[in-house]
């Protein structure tokens, strides 16, 4: 079959200094009409600006200097800017990583759509209109003929992400580029949009070029692989040969840094090091500094392809001139676990009782702003974590999981209901003795730079909050305000307990690439000596290799001190390798709860066995059941009535729109609120 897009020698420059960045470096690779083609690898790998490069849409400071770029016949570098602009949208679209930054937030979704219809077809007024909602409808905009007219603050995160496939699709494009389509979504927004994409390509027989950091997105889409590392392709292969036997050093290593419930007692692996710099000239592997598996000739030598099968191709030494033997899948299916098999215990302390929490925030209407409602952020949550044990709490963005973090530590006021930290009633503390227990209970927040203050140095960000909350040193000078020899001792400790070499307290922030950021996060936080950790989100934005890291730092933290841990994430391979206990949100309240085995391996609620369902997987199981779940999730500001899931449900009975199920037990840990089972009496609930 005669390929739809051919890269060949493909060179990006960027000029952003005194050397040129090699930021696409002699890439090379073909897509055939229909195929979806992913091309894998960790930030700063050359992905996007591939993607950049092949649109024509470098930054100001990127430069094309060698290669071929063609849509079939047609070399798209030699084209003027007139020409491409009827390539853009129309043969080649493309889908940005933030839908936010690349949608006009002056503008309705309706009049975006129409710029692409105006660039490339004659249509009338009616027939416009009439082409834009069959686009809304198309990607599954609920209400769309009034929807249309809204702005893009109006829309979620998941709907913000269709209108711009519907924005791509307009010109009905032979090539889709989507750049990361779903990094920033929930697992079951992001089925929706996998699904959506997969039926859209089927109907019109589009390509897709799928760039993304996440291997199971990858297993369940794309019918051909290409690894990306350092500005060039280090692996190509057909989907089943690269998943049953990854052959680069650089590819086994990011299988290994996957979490999962078969390595809960292990060291997750990391890739040591950093993409190194493309400004320089290479004489031998990119990845030779990180390889575990390194010999003299990888930093003397740039090793060539090497044919593993038909096409599967690496680039490595380890390769050369030997028969390659077939070697068993690094990801073969994990060992179950069951209830059964784990050792039976003596229960540790209660360290966090929440009781029966509400926070409710006013909406304020009219002249006087007097409130008109509230929005039921949290809406009756009981939890509880024992003493060196971690809670994971999973839901879709929106649900409540932030808001009850925040409200735990009293960073917002609670509406209703108890906290208690040990014997301590935490809401309605007074400030003053609220602030002498504040080291006890920290935050690390989602987005370490922004949580950073990036004029303070490491080591005063550090101290920032040893100061404020009276955490002393061994020993102190006479001027208070200078840290001590044994000030400074103990923040070498503290770096180096979280991996960073103690000289890097005198950098700033923006020094730092994600993953280390996130290090000095946990190292603030630990500063103070806190007995409980509330993690939000910590590892959602990082590539696998950095997410290893900081869960080995974690796990690490909590078996030599005891922490304990509120995990907020919807990252299930992360509760699988990290928690004890999990509770699933929704709408403001949890809906299920239990031991990671007996909820991970046996859910109960609809809405469990949808969020599951919905996590792409690498090796999925046989038996494996897929629930769909349509829609968004409702505002909170006017849930449904009765089980706030009834709309979504596809087991939904007249009576779950009538009243909220209480609880039904199906051990001494697990319990969930639906209608489908026995409902236990108000008095013997096990959670509310």
């Amino acid at each position: 079959m005669t390929p739809l897009l051919t890269i060949e020698h493909l060179e990006t420059l960027l000029h952003t200094g005194a050397a040129p960045v090699y930021a696409v470096d002699g890439l090379t690779l073909s897509i055939l009409p229909g195929e979806t083609f992913a091309l894998l690898g960790e930030s700063g790998s050359g992905k996007s600006m591939t993607a950049l490069s092949i649109m024509r849409l470098l930054p100001d400071a990127g430069e094309i200097v060698a290669g071929q770029i063609r849509i079939n016949d047609i070399d798209m570098l030699q084209l003027p800017e007139t020409a491409m602009r009827k390539i853009r949208g129309k043969r080649i679209s493309m889908i940005f990583q933030e839908p936010m930054l690349s949608l006009n937030p002056v503008l309705t979704i309706a009049e975006q759509i129409e710029e692409v219809l105006k660039q490339h077809f004659n249509l009338s007024r009616q027939a416009t209109d009439a082409r834009i909602l069959e686009l809304l409808e198309q990607v599954g905009i609920p209400d769309a003929s009034r929807r249309m007219h809204e702005y893009p603050f109006q829309f979620s995160g998941g709907m913000k992400q269709r209108a711009m496939i519907a924005m791509a699709l307009a010109g009905e494009p032979e090539l889709l580029i989507a750049d990361e389509p779903t990094t920033a979504l929930d697992v079951t927004i992001q089925a929706q949009v996998l699904d959506l994409m997969r039926k859209i390509q089927q109907r019109n027989h589009m390509a897709i070029l799928l760039i993304t950091h996440d291997l199971g997105v990858v297993a369940e889409m794309a019918q051909r692989v290409a690894v990306m590392y350092a500005g060039e392709i280090v692996e190509t292969a057909p989907r089943d040969a690269f998943f049953d036997h990854p052959a680069h050093p650089y590819s086994q290593q990011l299988f290994a840094s996957l979490p999962g419930k078969h390595k809960r007692d292990q060291t997750l692996t990391v890739i040591q090091g950093a993409v190194p710099s493309l400004a320089q000239q290479f004489s031998g592997c990119r990845f030779a500094d990180r390889c575990n598996q390194a010999m003299e000739i990888c930093r003397q030598t740039i090793p060539q392809w090497n044919a593993i099968s038909d096409g599967h191709w690496v680039r490595c030494h380890l390769l050369q001139d030997e028969v390659h033997q077939p070697a068993q899948s690094s990801i073969a299916p994990a060992p179950q676990e069951t209830a059964a098999a784990r050792p039976t215990m003596e229960k540790p302390p209660q360290l966090l009782q929440v009781t029966d929490l509400q926070v409710y925030f006013p909406i304020r209407a009219g002249l006087f702003k007097r409130t008109v409602g509230h929005v039921k952020a949290v809406d009756g949550v009981s939890l509880s974590i024992a003493a060196g044990k971690t809670l994971a709490l999973v839901g879709e963005s929106g649900c409540g999981k932030t808001t009850i973090g925040k409200s735990i530590l009293q960073l917002i006021k609670p509406t209703g209901g108890s906290v208690r930290f040990k014997e301590q009633e935490l809401v309605g503390l007074p400030r003053s003795q609220l602030r002498q227990l504040r080291s006890r209970f920290q935050i690390i927040f989602q987005d370490p730079y922004s949580s950073l203050n990036p004029r303070m140095r490491i080591i005063d960000i550090l101290e920032e909050g040893m100061n404020a909350l009276g955490v002393e040193s061994s020993r102190r000078s006479a001027n208070d305000d200078k840290p001590t020899a044994s000030r400074h001792d103990e923040i070498d400790v503290l770096l180096q307990r979280v991996g960073l070499p103690a000289e890097v307290k005198w950098r700033f922030p923006h020094e730092f690439s994600g993953g280390q950021r996130q290090r000095i996060a946990i190292a603030r936080a630990l500063a103070v000596h806190p007995e409980l950790l509330i993690c939000d989100e910590p590892t959602s934005a990082l590539d696998v290799s950095v997410q290893a890291q900081i869960l080995n730092v974690l796990k690490s933290l909590q078996k030599n001190l005891g922490l304990a841990f509120l995990f907020i994430t919807h990252n299930i391979a992360v509760v699988e390798y990290l928690a004890d206990e999990v509770a699933v949100m929704y709408l403001g309240r949890i809906v299920e709860r239990g031991r990671i085995d007996e909820v991970l391996s046996d859910p109960k609620h609809p809405y469990t066995q949808a969020l599951l369902s919905s996590v792409p997987q690498i090796t999925p199981h046989p038996d494996r059941r897929t629930v769909a779940v349509t829609g968004d999730l409702p505002s909170p500001a006017s849930p449904p009535a009765g089980c706030h899931f009834h709309p979504r449900c596809p087991h939904a009975m007249p009576v779950c729109k009538q009243s909220y199920p209480l609880a039904s037990s199906f051990s001494t840990t697990h319990t969930t609120h639906c209608y489908l089972y026995p409902q236990e009496s108000d008095s013997n609930q096990y959670e509310h």
